[in-house]
């Protein structure tokens, strides 16, 4: 397993310094064609000698089962290769790679910007791949349209952003200089992708969604019942919506109870962002007086506005974890915050979907004991492999199981909040159905975009930008409702305390469901 990563980590150097392993941040790595080709045959290899290897104990099993869930979901994806339908896997190296660092701050800080310089170099090379490997037959027009609108941010990002969180005034010129060929290749790279013609899907289709859900995820089902899962989940919490719309506002009208209820937001995005940041204090007090999980030493979690370079693409809360191969334990809860050329009225409708009635519930989820939680918990994980590969069906599942745990628990105490509640599961109900009908049936963007309004309290803008998400990120959306049902179902059978089940099961660390419920049913130490 050592030898696993030690490959791995070499292939993925921006992966590595994002998970705080050690001399894997001064390069981004190899982007060209070769070199995904390479990967390929790699992954087959290690499928091939892992699969052979005999563990020594339950807890090894667990490991090199979860490495082997990754391996069979990359190779399984090799039929849909991202690298040449879409610009993310070339942005998202370079946004994540210059930003986060920064952000975390966990090396003095000339060495932050000596390793950024270096980085900044290859950006050239690994946009000149990104334009190489994009393939007109297999790009989708709506994939490119999102790269698009990052790539645009890609000069700010590089020139202002970035040497604006450098403190010393040399280092910061040194590395303002040092991006401004990075910068002129995301010009170069915005021109080509306006007049890049392209006919390509973003409809994944049923077999590899399948495969992906049984073999990836190790849920034993596939897309067409987990299509009739979301519809079951969603018409089961629209009967419970409706009863508490009623001590709402006298009607059993839950969606427009909550458009009444999303009218009382803060009134800019900075307020937005002080509110939230004490709805997280408030969840963090709740959870630690119930006591219901164990808490890392040392864990703080920040509450700050998204990065610019997520505004044109991520439309909700998000979270950064704290590197769990290194000694950190602070996370940050990213505030959605608009793109600067949103409308006024565009603002307004992003502060209604961040309601004060829905904040406790986000707070939740991104937080405590949701992820920043989880993810500072189990970076005390001593086995490696579990720190490096996670699958969102249980980094989800678990923020949105916790939501449905506090509401247990009565964090949600006013008919507007339970009400607020009802509604962040029926949004993930809803999600389960569009995701699956846009990829595995003929549902079209449009039908999404007015399913997610009208059967979830989403404005028009953020049912749009979620409707985009889906298209791009195929299978990740179900992961919430799904994993946190599935928890649901391995709690139920656990024998032990309700802190026991958390502390066991999330400590264990992000593992596909039949793993985790291997760790909560067997021997495996977790």
């Amino acid at each position: 397993m050592d030898e696993f990563l030690k490959w791995y980590f070499s292939d993925r150097p921006v992966l590595a310094q994002f998970l705080g392993a050690d001399g894997y941040d001064h390069t981004l790595g190899d982007f060209t064609a070769s070199a995904w080709a390479a990967r390929e045959r790699e992954e087959l290899r290690w499928l091939k000698r892992l699969s052979a290897a005999e563990p020594a104990s339950p807890d090894d099993q667990i490991d090199r089962d979860l490495v082997l869930s990754q391996l069979r979901g990359s190779i399984a994806m090799a039929s849909w290769p991202d690298w040449r339908r879409d610009p993310a896997p070339y942005l998202s190296a370079i946004f994540n790679s210059m930003y986060t660092p920064f952000q975390r701050r966990l090396k003095p800080e000339p060495e932050l910007v000596s390793a950024a310089v270096s980085r900044l170099a290859e950006v050239p090379g690994v946009l000149a791949a990104c334009r190489a490997n994009l393939d007109p037959d297999l790009a989708a027009p709506l994939l490119v349209q999102r790269g698009l609108g990052q790539a645009r941010t890609g000069r700010h990002f590089l020139t202002k952003t970035v040497p604006g969180m450098v403190e010393d005034p040399e280092l910061r010129a040194k590395l303002a200089t040092a991006a401004e060929p990075a910068a002129e290749a995301f010009d170069t790279l915005v021109t080509f992708l306006e007049e890049f013609q392209c006919g390509g899907t973003w409809r994944m289709g049923e077999k590899l969604y399948s495969t992906l859900l049984r073999e990836r995820e190790l849920l034993g089902y596939g897309a067409a019942e987990l299509h009739e899962k979301g519809k079951a989940a969603w018409a089961e919490l629209d009967a419970r919506m409706r009863q508490v719309a009623v001590r709402v506002d006298g009607s059993e009208d839950w969606r427009a109870a909550m458009e009444v209820l999303m009218d009382d937001h803060p009134p800019t995005l900075a307020d937005m962002r002080a509110e939230y940041e004490a709805e997280t204090r408030r969840a963090r007090d709740f959870v630690k007086e119930r006591d219901l999980v164990t808490f890392a030493d040392g864990e703080e979690c920040h509450v700050l506005p998204s990065a610019e370079y997520a505004r044109p693409i991520l439309s909700v809360a998000h979270y950064l974890a704290p590197p769990p191969l290194s000694s950190s334990r602070t996370g940050v809860f990213f505030v959605p915050y608009t793109p600067d050329d949103f409308t006024p009225e565009q603002v307004r409708q992003r502060l209604r979907t961040n309601s004060r009635a829905q904040m406790p519930s986000i707070a939740v989820h991104e937080a405590y004991p949701g992820h920043h939680w989880h993810l500072s918990y189990m970076a005390g994980n001593c086995r490696t492999v579990r720190k490096v590969f996670r699958t969102p069906y249980f980094t989800e599942g678990w923020a949105l199981y916790v939501e449905k745990l506090l509401h247990e628990q009565g964090y949600f105490d006013t008919p507007a909040t339970e009400l607020a509640h009802l509604d962040c599961r029926i949004f993930r109900a809803a999600r389960i159905v569009v995701d699956t009908a846009l990829h595995c049936e003929d549902m079209s963007i449009e039908e999404a975009e007015t399913f997610m309004a009208t059967k979830a309290s989403l404005s028009p803008g953020t049912a749009q930008g979620e409707v985009s998400r889906y298209c791009a990120w195929p299978t990740q959306a179900p992961a919430y409702l799904t994993g946190a049902l599935e928890i649901d179902r391995i709690r139920a059978s656990f024998r032990g305390s309700l802190k026991e089940f958390h502390d066991r099961i999330a400590g264990s660390g992000g593992l596909p469901l039949g793993l985790a419920a291997r760790v909560c049913e067997g021997t495996a130490a977790g």
